[in-house]
Order: structure tokens, then sequence, then C-alpha cells
């Protein structure tokens, strides 16, 4: 047989994932993520940010350690919001490429795969798109308006800054900082890896209903901080200059594949 045929798409990988109450998904996220990394690499680790819960999730977490030595917890003694989870799972993860969603399980790890399909030396970041959002219709609403809204004010090219579920390659975190702690932490890292100039690919992913637990984003206090956080996140960029990039980078370059 010829072991090309047997040769595995990525080198290596850190999955993770930010986990606050999730305790009815995470679990079986754990399992699911152990399953597919095995399948994509033969170097993985399974990572899960428990960012505070007060529910049952910390303690499944602990008990699932011991049964898959792939698992790394990383559990924060209180809670640092989406931005300082996402923080420390990219900075907790080891591996040359590093995917993360949510804890929460509107995305189907699974589809993992189809974003490894178009993993290649020229491609940087890997970000999926939501083929239809499956939420309430009030939620459709206000993420549409909010992605709308993120493009025009930062100029991005991403096909879908709210969708997280993301394979990016590890080198890329060495060349920048993440200083948000809210929802907004999305649009920063995207538009801080297009001022680098990296090339993306769009690819799409199915959203799913939630089937446990409530959004932590949805509710007038974390709305209220995440507006505040991105005036200051375009003042970081266009006004103030905190965030220094070399002028000569070429401009990032995104290649979109369609639906289905």
């Amino acid at each position: 047989m010829n072991k090309t045929m047997n040769k595995k798409p990525l080198s290596s990988l850190s999955i993770f994932f930010p986990c606050f109450n999730d305790s009815g998904t995470i679990a079986s996220l754990v399992v699911l993520a152990d399953q597919i990394a095995n399948e994509l690499t033969d170097d993985y680790e399974v990572i899960v940010v428990d960012d505070g819960s007060t529910d049952a999730s910390r303690d499944i977490l602990i008990r699932l350690s011991k049964d898959y030595p792939a698992l790394k917890l990383i559990l924060h003694s209180k809670n640092m919001g989406y931005g300082g989870a996402l923080r420390s799972g990219f900075l907790g993860a080891d591996k040359e490429w590093v995917f993360y969603t949510d804890g929460d399980n509107q995305y189907d790890v699974r589809e993992l795969k189809r974003l490894c399909e178009h993993v290649c030396p020229d491609i940087d970041v890997i970000n999926g798109y939501k083929v239809e959002r499956s939420d309430s219709l009030h939620r459709i609403i206000i993420g549409k308006t909010y992605h709308y809204i993120m493009k025009i004010m930062f100029g991005l090219k991403i096909r879908d800054v709210d969708c997280d579920f993301r394979l990016i390659r590890k080198s890329v975190f060495s060349q920048f900082q993440l200083k948000y702690k809210s929802g907004v932490v999305c649009v920063e890292l995207i538009k801080k890896m297009e001022l680098l100039g990296l090339n993306f690919v769009n690819v799409p992913v199915q959203h799913y209903f939630r089937m446990h637990g409530k959004s932590q984003f949805f509710n007038f206090r974390r709305l209220l901080k995440v507006a505040i956080d991105i005036f200051r996140l375009w003042g970081d960029i266009f006004i103030v200059s905190k965030i220094r990039y070399n002028k000569e980078s070429a401009p990032s370059k995104t290649r979109e594949i369609s639906s289905r």
C-alpha cells in the first residue's frame, strides 16, 4: 500500500474550546475533538479553557482528563470574559496549527476536516463562515447588523467575523498580542491578522441551534461593554496607533470556497 495514502493532513494540531457554564455540551465536544484530531494528525492536544464556570463544567472536565491524556485544562479562578478565554487558549496551544470553536456546540467539530482540506504553505488562516445562522430572529438581526457595522468601521475583508470556527497557524500569534476581554476580541483578532498581510481562505460551515445553556453575549451589560470596546479598538488602530505594523507588508488575500 502506498504510504502517502495514509498520510494525515497536519503535522500537529491544538484544538481548544473556551468554556463558561457549558456542562451540557463540553464532554461530548472533548470526546469528539479527540477523535477528529486523531484522524488529522498523530501529534495533537485538546485544550479547554474553563473561564470560571459556576455549573458542573469544571468537575466534568477534571473527570475527563483522567481518561483522555491529550486533554489539557486551563482553569480560570474567575471569569475573564470571552477575550480572556481566547487569549489563554492561544497562549496555551503548542502545536503548529490552532483550531478553536465555542464550547456550546453550535458548530460541528467534524467540519474541521473541511477546513483542513485547504491547508497549504501559502495559507495562514482558514475561517469558517455560517451558511445560515440558526438562532432566534432578534439574534439574527443583531448579528447581521453587528457584522455589517464591523466591516464598515474596520474595513474587514473576511466573510464572517462572527463565526468562531477558525484554523490558524500558531506562528501567527508571535506577531501580535490580543488586548480585549469582551466579544470584540474577534474583530481585534481578524483585523490584526489582516493588517499583517496574512492569507485567508473562507469555508462554509453549518451553524446549529443552541441545545443547552444560554448565550453570554446577548444581554445589555455585555452589549454595552462590546460597544465601548469597539470604539476603543477603532481608536487603537486608526488614531492612537498603539498597534504598529510594517507599512510595507503585503495586503492580506482572501480566497472563498462556495457553499456545498
